[in-house]
């Protein structure tokens, strides 16, 4: 028996595109009525509606994949396979997971408006063998993993299964589909529990990703149980935690796999889970009302990430290995579920977003976005594009200190710089099922520069840049081996973090314990609102070898720009400028480099293809020499310098200490430092101290002083202050300003004055900041 396509099926699965239908049933009646509705809004948005011509390339590209994956069926059932590329005998090799994904692109293609299969009864009854194929020899009930990825068994299979079904279903036999479904039973029956291994209470993106998968399988099936199950699971994870551990912390940090920053990949994977839930399920018997804190996710701990579109890599962790997922698919699903939270979201965040996304999308006009992004999300998007009463939103701009994941952005309305830390609470690089096997500096002080080239990042950076110099790190020149699987590294120091002043000025800084060496450094940058400072000291090894910082190592695609010099100082063109200040003097290497993704990602089914590929880098380094013994550097970045300007810099700023104890600048009305322990440096107004570890930014104008702790960014006047212990090691620090303090007007709960000078109490406050105004 199959479902035949009603006309309110139709209708409703056309105003799904939007994300608008609603079922307008009574909520306590759950009759067949409200599953079909939930799974129809569900297809409308992953389908589309009806057919629009304005969609045609991305109908096409649909179309395309779709008959590819219908040419190349020819089952086998002595091999068995139903692809010959895809033998199915052993579940390690993840063919069965991919199986299903080629299962879900044809239901896709029959399912999408316009194509040439829609809709054709000859393609589903094809695809009922398929699935009965994949049954009886791939994925059922009484199978065993031997020792296979669990994610395929729990997640990965039920996904695309379930998402399989709700597009061909009204040309599938019920009996059917029930036999298909059953394996869920066994292996993704709970969002919360993990079959694998027992005892796994599921957090973050696995739990949202189940819990969509057994809320599809119960719209399926009309099993209201399924349904409340999913809902209950995920209410459950839109609290934010106070960690450790997995899930959205306050400061909008997002950890998975215990230590990994991953609001880039995993972040995206349970925002979207969530939106399409809250979509699918809105008026319905199972809406889920508890909603806020998703809106509050999106500009605590999306926004500060996205850049025209694009997700930073900083965040995205080992995925930046996989060939086929760049930074701009990543934030290509980041901006569909916002599109899709959009209609229910209430106004204030509306007003937000709107013209947010829309300055995404129309800022970066050479993303593929027709033909990546479901036909749904493409017609949300271009009716934003669209509408002459939304303005087009201006970049983000801002400092954001991610204490709980190691993180700090500094956004301007041109660039942005991103800085990875690690420390013993956050993991230096993760590499699991043979991704990321080059990744051994990412978390080692890396600094992400983002610029008008929005190809940058996404242009095979990763296969083809030295992965021995990345920017911003210090570096042992040690050859590596790829990193295994599952290892764990947080390096032995607790200090790692920063602090922020106004959203506009920043301090951060991390210990370096290198991995398998002797290199010990202490890095710190100062984020101001023309440039970057970075500040390096205590650099020590005893290996016998060579010690390099990185200061740029830049992809320029097909072509060396053009490069000027001059009395340490380095220009490139379009770019940034690059300026020495500490006399020292930098090495400017220009090369064609060749890589492949399969060098740096073997994985099962995500490995990259074996095709050289080659780019042109300019890098620029410091040479610290074999074993240097207290080694230093000093330079700026000047993004959207000129050749002129970057001559000029070196004046602009006074580096005040740059020692185990202070590393500290001043410029103009701003003091920053970072106190390594307790300290006093010099400043043109008097001395300025602190009798414990913390960073600090004070801004002097001529009427108030503004102070902030436990954030490494704040400054001094009469007088604004920012501080913060990335250390977590004080409970209390005293600052001693310049100027005497005469009082505290505004502050954050735990400062206050003590004599002419100020007490911030940091304890527990896990690296956050601390802020308050004084008049000194």
């Amino acid at each position: 028996m199959t479902h035949p396509l009603s006309r309110r099926s139709a209708l409703l699965g056309t105003a799904a595109v939007a994300g608008l239908a609603l079922w307008d049933g009574p909520a306590e009646a759950v009759g067949a009525a409200a599953f079909d509705a939930a799974r129809e809004r569900w297809v409308g948005l992953l389908a589309g509606g009806s057919y629009n011509a304005a969609y045609a390339e991305k109908t096409q590209a649909v179309e395309g994949s779709a008959n590819a994956v219908l040419r190349k069926l020819k089952p086998a059932p002595g091999r068995p396979s139903l692809w010959p590329d895809l033998p199915l005998e052993d579940p390690r090799t993840g063919n069965f997971n991919r199986a299903y994904n080629r299962m879900r692109t044809l239901a896709l293609g029959w399912a999408t408006p316009g194509t040439a299969m829609h809709r054709d009864m000859r393609v589903a009854e094809t695809a009922v063998s398929a699935l009965d194929f994949l049954y009886e020899h791939a994925y059922h009930e009484s199978l065993d993993r031997h020792g296979s990825n669990w994610f395929w068994w729990e997640i990965g299979v039920p996904r695309s299964l379930t998402d399989t079904c709700a597009l061909l279903y009204d040309g599938l036999p019920k009996d059917r589909l029930e036999r298909w479904l059953r394996p869920l039973r066994r292996w993704c029956p709970d969002p919360e529990r993990r079959v694998s291994h027992p005892g796994v209470v599921e957090t973050g993106a696995n739990r949202a990703s189940k819990a969509m998968a057994v809320a599809m399988r119960g719209l399926l099936t009309h099993d209201a149980q399924l349904i409340k199950r999913a809902k209950d699971a995920v209410s459950d994870l839109l609290r934010p935690t106070a960690g450790p551990g997995d899930g959205f912390y306050h400061d909008g940090s997002f950890i998975q796999h215990d230590i990994y920053p991953y609001t880039g990949s995993y972040g995206v994977e349970y925002l979207a889970s969530v939106a399409k839930l809250i979509a699918m399920l809105t008026r319905s018997p199972w809406e889920i009302t508890e909603i806020g804190n998703v809106y509050d996710i999106v500009d605590r701990s999306f926004a500060p990430f996205i850049f025209d579109g694009l997700m930073m890599d900083c965040v995205r962790g080992r995925q930046v290995s996989r060939q086929g997922h760049r930074d701009y698919h990543s934030g290509q699903e980041a901006v569909e579920a916002i599109l899709t939270l959009l209609g229910a979201a209430p106004e204030p965040y509306a007003q937000r977003w709107r013209p947010m996304v829309k300055g995404w999308l129309a800022r970066n006009q050479a993303i593929p976005y027709n033909t990546v992004a479901p036909l749904g999300s493409i017609a949300g998007a271009r009716a934003l594009l669209e509408d002459p009463s939304v303005p087009v939103g201006p970049r983000t701009t801002g400092t954001y200190v991610f204490a709980d994941m190691d993180r700090v952005v500094h956004r301007r309305p041109t660039w942005a710089y991103a800085i990875a830390m690690s420390s013993e609470r956050i993991g230096a690089a993760e590499a699991m099922n043979q991704e990321n096997l080059r990744g051994w500096y990412t978390g080692d002080g890396m600094t992400y520069l983002y610029t008008g080239d929005l190809t940058h990042w996404n242009d095979d950076l990763w296969p083809t840049i030295d992965p021995y110099r990345l920017p911003g790190t210090t570096v042992d020149r040690r050859g590596r081996a790829d990193l295994p699987h599952g290892k764990r590294r947080r390096p032995p120091t607790p200090w790692a973090g920063g602090v922020a002043l106004d959203g506009e000025y920043g301090v951060a800084a991390m210990k370096l314990i290198a991995d398998g060496s002797s290199l010990r450094a202490k890095k710190a940058w100062f984020l101001l609102d023309d440039a970057v400072i970075a500040l390096g000291t205590g650099i020590a090894a005893s290996d016998g070898r060579r010690i390099e910082t990185i200061v740029e190592n830049r992809n320029t695609h097909d072509t060396h720009p053009p490069l000027s010099r001059g009395d340490g100082w380095v220009h490139l063109s379009g770019v940034a400028g690059y300026a020495l200040l500490d006399g020292a003097d930098a090495q400017v290497i220009r090369k064609k480099r060749t890589g492949r993704w399969h060098d740096i990602d073997k994985g099962a089914t995500t490995r990259g293809d074996k095709t050289p590929v080659t780019k042109h880098y300019t890098t620029i380094l410091i040479d610290h020499g074999v074993d240097p013994r207290k080694a230093r550097y000093a330079y700026a970045v000047l993004p959207d310098a000129s050749a002129e300007q970057t001559a000029a810099y070196r004046g602009r700023v006074e580096i005040l200490a740059n020692s185990g104890a202070v590393q500290a600048i001043s410029r103009d009305n701003m003091l920053a430092a970072v106190f390594w322990r307790a300290g006093t440096v010099e400043t043109a107004d008097g001395p300025l101290a602190a009798d414990g570890p913390c960073t600090l930014l004070i801004r002097r104008d001529s009427k108030e002083v503004r102070l902030a702790v436990s954030d490494p960014s704040r400054t001094t006047g009469e007088v604004r202050l920012a501080v913060s212990d990335p250390s977590r090691t004080a409970d209390e620090v005293k600052i001693t300003l310049p100027w005497p303090v005469t009082s505290v007007e505004k502050s954050d709960r735990g400062v206050r004055k003590a004599e002419s000078a100020v007490k911030v109490a940091v304890g527990g406050s896990r690296g956050h900041a601390h802020t308050a105004v004084v008049r000194a």
